[in-house]
Parts: C-alpha cells; sequence; structure tokens
C-alpha cells in the first residue's frame, strides 16, 4: 500500500493482518491490510472503532450477526461501515471484534458487541463514509483498503 513504513512493509510480507489511521485534514484516513478481502474488510472496521474508543480489555456483551448483500468491494466495504456507525449511533454499542466469511449473496459478518458505556471514547465518534478516495483491491500482499470516516 502507498505509504507503507518499513515496518508495515515487513509485516505485510510475512502475512500480518493491521490497520492504521493517517493524518486527514478534520476527518480520519483509514488504511487496512489483509490476507483476504474479508478479513481487510474487518480491520476496516477495527480501524475506525480504534480511532474514537478504547476497547483492550473490553468484554462483548453480545454478538450480533449481518448479512450484507452482495456488491462491489467498494459497496461492501462502506456497507459494514455504516452499520458499525448505525450501532453505535441509534444502539449505543460498539464492536469489540469483527469477523466476515464470504457467501452466496454476499457477506456474513458477526459484531461482539459491548456497550458504548463500557468503553474510553478517545476522539470523535464517526458520523459517516466518504466514497471519496475509497479504495479496496488485492494487491501485492494481499488485499488492502484506504477510505475517509467523516468524524
Amino acid at each position: 500500500m502507498v505509504g507503507d513504513t518499513g515496518d508495515d512493509r515487513e509485516a505485510r510480507r510475512q502475512g500480518e493482518n493491521g490497520h492504521r489511521a493517517v493524518p486527514h485534514t478534520a476527518d480520519v484516513r483509514l488504511e487496512a491490510w489483509a490476507t483476504s478481502r474479508e478479513r481487510c474488510l474487518t480491520e476496516a472496521a477495527l480501524a475506525m472503532v480504534d480511532c474514537f474508543a478504547d476497547v483492550s480489555g473490553v468484554r462483548p456483551a453480545a454478538v450480533e450477526h449481518v448479512r450484507l448483500a452482495e456488491g462491489s468491494d467498494e459497496d461492501l466495504l462502506a456497507a459494514l461501515l455504516d452499520e458499525v456507525i448505525y450501532r453505535l449511533e441509534v444502539q449505543g454499542r460498539i464492536p469489540v471484534d469483527v469477523a466476515a466469511a464470504e457467501v452466496d449473496d454476499g457477506l456474513d459478518v458477526h459484531l461482539a458487541m459491548a456497550p458504548l458505556a463500557d468503553v474510553e471514547i478517545i476522539g470523535a465518534a464517526p458520523k459517516g463514509v466518504s466514497w471519496h478516495g475509497m479504495h479496496i483491491g488485492p494487491d501485492s500482499y494481499g488485499w488492502s483498503c484506504a477510505v475517509t470516516v467523516d468524524a
């Protein structure tokens, strides 16, 4: 991925998954990478959570199942991040872990959720996902994605 540091490149060569936030004017730019598309999508969701909440050590209270309809990879990325934002804003819950698997008609996602009151808030909560500059696709190490989140 463009902008990889030497450490990031080495980790990716070894098949590690990960994510980070990078500076972006008035918003948050997320980058995620993984060995598979599904894991890359979940890393992006975890990156978004990490931008505003510390979920380390928080145990989930429930696991929620979401089926995202088949579409382009960008559609799936936006839909997954929108699901996280919806649960945050409307239900007051936040994922502490995310898993996804491809199914015939889309993506099967499991969100390990905790009440927002159980986590430490460290930044502005996300409000929306920008389509401008969104990218997800295979690269020389597996899959990578980048997306800007309005905070």
